[in-house]
């Protein structure tokens, strides 16, 4: 398997414009599935900018999107964070778990905290919790010790309130030029999805050692429906990625691939929208060789293979 040259050490790092090639690696998936789907929830509700937790401004970023102005508390941008935590998470958990898929949770850790009844649900789940920072926060502009700082705190507080560590991480918008090597030295994650680069994992050295990657997507997720052009409806959302999924699935069938759905608590937890998420999984499942999987397991299959 040709080794991605990208390194993680920042500006002046080259980029890898090749990757797997014309010819990618056949992906290891169980049972000879033609591709992994990865269901992605992020949960965030709680750890978004607010003028109660001291931050200069509001969030702008909602269902209405809006120029906030600095000190002035925006209590109808915090009812529509408020209503994923509330309503939307369980809708989605519920569907998934009705129809044994498993997810990745890209949990913030000061969101978990503040809801206790799903920390007490994640602890048996059959969902992984990937670490989505210490707060639903940029993190290229944190600066390297206050960002090492997060990444110690979201990892501690997962761990206290989920009962385990974190295995996977990814960031808010995206990395800084540290994060990758930071996440690497905090010694206990084994894959990221700060990319956007593949169909398939793959990995690039770090320090000296190979790091896999577990590339994400913002194209096949909900948050399209917020920031346009994008989507209206539900049956545009699942139209889309029905037709993504058939794309995938008949490459799959001589190399195997992967499709990650990127969903969110408040967006498609919204009734309206949640429809689209189970007809997916339906449509998806009724397909011979589709592995639903969490994201550690794909970096964990994919490592085993490819150890280097």
């Amino acid at each position: 398997m040709r080794e991605s040259k990208t390194s993680s050490e920042g500006s002046g790092a080259g980029r890898d414009f090749v990757g797997h090639g014309r010819r990618p690696p056949r992906a290891p998936w169980p049972d000879g599935a033609q591709i992994a789907v990865s269901l992605v929830l992020n949960y965030e509700e709680g750890s978004e900018q607010a003028i109660p937790d001291g931050d200069p401004k509001s969030e702008p970023l909602g269902e209405a999107a809006r120029d906030q102005v600095p000190g002035r508390r925006d209590l109808a941008m915090e009812s529509m964070f408020e209503y994923g935590s509330r309503a939307g998470v369980w809708r989605l958990l519920d569907l998934f778990d009705a129809r044994r898929v498993p997810a990745t949770i890209f949990a913030t850790a000061t969101a978990v905290e503040r809801n206790p009844d799903l920390a007490a649900y994640l602890r048996t789940a059959p969902h992984e919790v990937c670490c989505h920072g210490y707060r639903w926060e940029d993190v290229s502009a944190l600066g390297e010790a206050t960002e090492r700082d997060h990444i110690e705190r979201a990892v501690a507080s997962l761990t206290r309130t989920i009962g385990r560590r974190p295995l996977g991480w990814y960031c808010r918008y995206g990395p800084s030029e540290h994060t990758r090597r930071l996440v690497v030295r905090e010694g206990g994650f084994e894959y990221d999805s700060d990319s956007y680069a593949d169909d398939l994992p793959y990995l690039v050295p770090v320090d000296g050692r190979p790091w896999c990657v577990v590339p994400y997507s913002l194209e096949t997720n909900d948050m399209k429906f917020w920031r346009g052009p994008g989507f209206a409806t539900a049956r545009q959302f699942l139209e889309y990625l029905g037709d993504t999924f058939d794309v995938l699935y008949r490459e799959g069938a001589t190399t195997p691939k992967m499709m990650s759905v990127g969903l969110h608590c408040r967006i498609a937890g919204r009734p309206g929208r949640a429809v689209a998420v189970q007809q997916f999984i339906e449509y998806a499942a009724s397909h011979p060789r589709v592995w639903f999987a969490r994201r550690i397991d794909i970096a964990r299959a994919w490592t085993a293979a490819f150890p280097s």
